[in-house]
C-alpha cells in the first residue's frame, strides 16, 4: 500500500486556473497576488495564489518571479536568497527595482490587451488636408466660357 507521500496530488480546478494566469504574465511585467486571483476568477483569494506557488512543483516552470505584493515588493525578506533571485530574474527582463520595489504603474500587467500587444497609442498630429480650400462666401462664382 502506498503512503500519501507516494501519490501525486490531483490539481484542483482553482489551482489550475491560478497556474494558467501566472503562466500568461508577459516577460517584463509583474502582477500582484490579488490581481492573479481576480483574473483566475477567484477574487479575494490572494493567499491561495501564494499557496499554489509555494506548494506546486510546477512553480519551477511558472514565471513565479513576476508575482509581487500589491505594493510592488517581493514576498521574500530583503537580502534573502529568494529576494536576490527574484530581483535578478526581473532585472534580466528589464524590470527596474528601486529599494526592493517595482513600480507597478509602469511594469504592472497591462489590462488593455490592445495596448499590451501593440503598445501605447502614439500622439498624432493633425494631417494637412490636400483638398482645395473652400472659397469664401464673398467670392464670385467662376463661370466658364464655351
Amino acid at each position: 500500500m502506498k503512503s500519501g507521500r507516494d501519490v501525486k496530488p490531483v490539481d484542483k480546478p482553482d489551482h489550475l486556473a491560478i497556474q494558467r494566469v501566472i503562466a500568461a504574465i508577459p516577460a517584463g511585467r509583474v502582477a500582484s497576488y490579488g490581481e492573479i486571483a481576480v483574473r483566475a476568477g477567484l477574487p479575494g483569494r490572494a493567499r491561495l495564489v501564494g499557496k499554489v506557488l509555494g506548494d506546486s512543483d510546477s512553480a519551477l516552470k511558472l514565471p513565479w518571479h513576476r508575482v509581487l505584493r500589491s505594493s510592488g515588493q517581493t514576498a521574500f525578506a530583503p537580502g534573502s536568497r529568494g529576494f536576490r533571485e527574484q530581483s535578478q530574474r526581473l532585472r534580466a527582463e528589464g524590470v527596474v527595482i528601486v529599494n526592493g520595489r517595482v513600480d507597478v504603474q509602469r511594469f504592472g500587467w497591462e489590462r488593455n490587451v490592445d495596448v499590451e500587444l501593440w503598445g501605447p497609442p502614439r500622439e498624432s498630429t493633425p494631417k494637412k488636408s490636400r483638398a482645395a480650400p473652400k472659397p469664401s462666401r464673398d467670392a464670385k462664382p467662376v463661370t466658364r466660357r464655351r
